[in-house]
């Protein structure tokens, strides 16, 4: 392939962009930081030899079809429930996505909604913040204890095995997870237990952290039954993909009671996040920061550029996904 045209969706890191200007010369930013939409997405494809998405760009069957002239598709992200591989394979495209370098970035952040959840960490600052804040009193705002609380674990990967592990050595957490492939009996977590099913995570876990891929058997796992499951007491932590929970199904549990609370960093069609969940105090949530560190980030950019280059050399990339 000559000095290939190369397309990247969103801006990235600032030292992953120059060295990726500095390795090839017809690179295309997108400087505005503006999603290209399914329109630009399919120009990209047409007119690139590579096109490098983010977890926000829909890349579905229909953009795969008929004539294209990318050849690699660079994600950044690890996820990529969001491109359908199958199509893009049939069309002769590799995908690449960029796995373990944002394991701790995205751990951190399970954990961060776990315990502002828990500690109702949101309602206070709004409070401050708004001035309601009237003093100290024994009745104020109590939250749950998370020391000794029992953390479920459903999908037991990279980052699924490090809140894990956070849960337990930094807070005495007895461990129960789910994972339909997993084989290891405890991930050198003592005590952890595996189980044979979703739900009996659900009933057993005073905190459930869901780690598991979007999409396909996934899509709405957690929906109203299976939140009849958990305790009124217990909270739902999701730092992996929006579309694992049925949103309306969540906040009339949260409404009712059926669960204590939820701290998610990801939403089904996001950024649109219903008002009626955006209204419920016992929700903490953020916008997509799971993975949100400057050397998470950096690191994630340079092993898409790592990916390219092997490619571009005729060489199996590292973390090809299709």
């Amino acid at each position: 392939m000559d000095e290939p045209v190369i397309v990247v969706t969103r801006r990235w890191p600032a030292p992953v962009e120059e060295e990726l200007v500095r390795r090839h010369g017809r690179v295309r930013l997108n400087r505005d930081d503006l999603p290209l939409g399914p329109g630009g997405l399919r120009a990209a494809l047409e007119q690139a030899d590579v096109v490098l998405p983010t977890v926000s760009d829909r890349l579905g069957a229909e953009l795969f079809e008929g004539t294209l002239r990318t050849k690699f598709l660079g994600n950044f992200g690890v996820g990529y429930d969001h491109i359908d591989t199958e199509a893009a394979a049939k069309a002769g495209i590799v995908v690449t996505n960029t796995p373990g370098v944002l394991t701790d970035a995205t751990a951190d952040t399970a954990m961060t909604l776990l315990l502002m959840i828990a500690r109702r960490a949101g309602e206070g600052e709004r409070e401050v913040r708004a001035g309601r804040w009237t003093g100290w009193r024994p009745t104020h705002l109590m939250g749950a204890e998370v020391t000794g609380k029992t953390l479920g674990i459903l999908g037991m990967g990279r980052i699924g095995v490090a809140v894990a592990r956070r849960g337990h050595f930094g807070f005495g957490m007895p461990v129960v997870f789910y994972d339909p492939v997993d084989v290891e009996p405890d991930h050198g977590i003592p005590g952890a237990r595996r189980v044979g099913t979703t739900g009996e995570v659900l009933a057993l876990a005073d905190f459930v952290s869901l780690h598991m891929p979007g999409g396909g058997a996934n899509t709405h796992l957690i929906d109203a039954a299976a939140l009849a499951r958990m305790k009124p007491t217990a909270f739902l932590i999701n730092s992996a993909r929006g579309d694992v929970i049925d949103q309306q199904a969540l906040i009339a549990a949260l409404r009712s009671g059926t669960i204590a609370g939820a701290g998610l960093d990801v939403y089904e069609g996001e950024p649109e996040i219903p008002h009626e969940l955006r209204e419920l105090d016992n929700a903490v949530l953020l916008p997509h920061l799971g993975s949100a560190t400057r050397q998470s980030r950096t690191a994630m950019g340079m092993l898409v550029l790592n990916n390219l280059q092997d490619f571009l050399a005729g060489r199996e990339p590292s973390c090809r996904v299709a």
